[in-house]
């Protein structure tokens, strides 16, 4: 069913509230909202709009919903933290698609995460312009984990690297020679620098979560963030001002592309 949206405006607190009315005329439409928003009520621009401060700005649910609330738009923390979990995943699916080709120079490293007292591992792989690749989330970083995490990067990359830059963990040596024996691999001292910065981000963020609650929330977050930190992250010390500007509103009318809406469409 088609719906109007008005404002109502209440003088004495200056809250502007969002209100859908249903109208013949409306009713009459045929409605042209996207059929991945089917069954929810607020605009979709909105919902994009929420999702995007989440994963790009170290805020909380509740932050977003305050930021909402003075552009005068009433939504509740938990309908956010469902909209993360619905449509965060499908925005990052459809980017990863139209991601180009990346370095045939992989670095590989994992870092440890701490989640209600037992340690877990968030494997992550960067190319040589530290983009993420892909990450895994793991228990464990024992040879079968690394073969495990180096089979995950062949299928969802189709292409095999000429070179892995990792830290000196046996594990890495032992997976590369069964799954990658034809790939040189590089462990020198301080060659793997790129790929433990890009930690710091999920470092931040881990911080403001006040840590991770389990293995499927680590890797549900940071699968999503990571590819959200690639498009909105593009290394703002190597772009001059006037190119950086460019460059994100190219990226931002990607993400118009993915969410199939026009959140930005007056930034690009």
């Amino acid at each position: 069913m088609s719906a109007v949206y008005l404002r109502r405006v209440n003088e004495e607190m200056g809250i502007i509230k969002t209100l859908a009315v249903c109208s013949d005329v409306a009713m009459a439409q045929r409605s042209t909202r996207p059929t991945l928003y089917k069954g929810y009520r607020f605009p979709p621009e909105i919902i994009s709009r929420c999702v995007w401060l989440y994963y790009r700005f170290g805020v909380s649910l509740r932050d977003v919903s305050e930021l909402m609330l003075a552009r005068g738009i009433e939504v509740s923390h938990e309908a956010i933290r469902l909209w993360t979990l619905r449509f965060g995943t499908e925005y990052a699916r459809r980017l990863r698609r139209t991601r180009g080709a990346c370095s045939n120079i992989w670095h590989l490293d994992e870092l440890c995460l701490m989640i209600n007292g037992e340690r877990g591992w968030l494997w992550r792989a960067v190319d040589d312009a530290g983009e993420v690749l892909d990450i895994l989330v793991q228990r464990r970083r024992s040879a079968l984990a690394a073969k495990r995490f180096f089979r995950k990067l062949l299928k969802g990359l189709r292409m095999v690297p000429c070179a892995l830059v990792t830290d000196r963990l046996a594990s890495y040596a032992a997976a590369k020679a069964i799954v990658m024996p034809s790939v040189s691999h590089l462990h020198g001292w301080r060659q793997n620098n790129r790929v433990e910065n890009s930690h710091q981000p999920v470092r931040q963020r881990e911080r403001g979560l006040q840590r991770f609650k389990s293995l499927r929330h680590a890797a549900r977050f940071c699968s999503v963030f990571s590819t959200v930190c690639n498009q909105f992250r593009p290394g703002r010390h190597a772009l001059s001002a006037p190119n950086y500007r460019t460059l994100m509103r190219r990226r931002w009318g990607e993400w118009d592309v993915v969410s199939e809406t026009t959140a930005f469409a007056v930034a690009a």
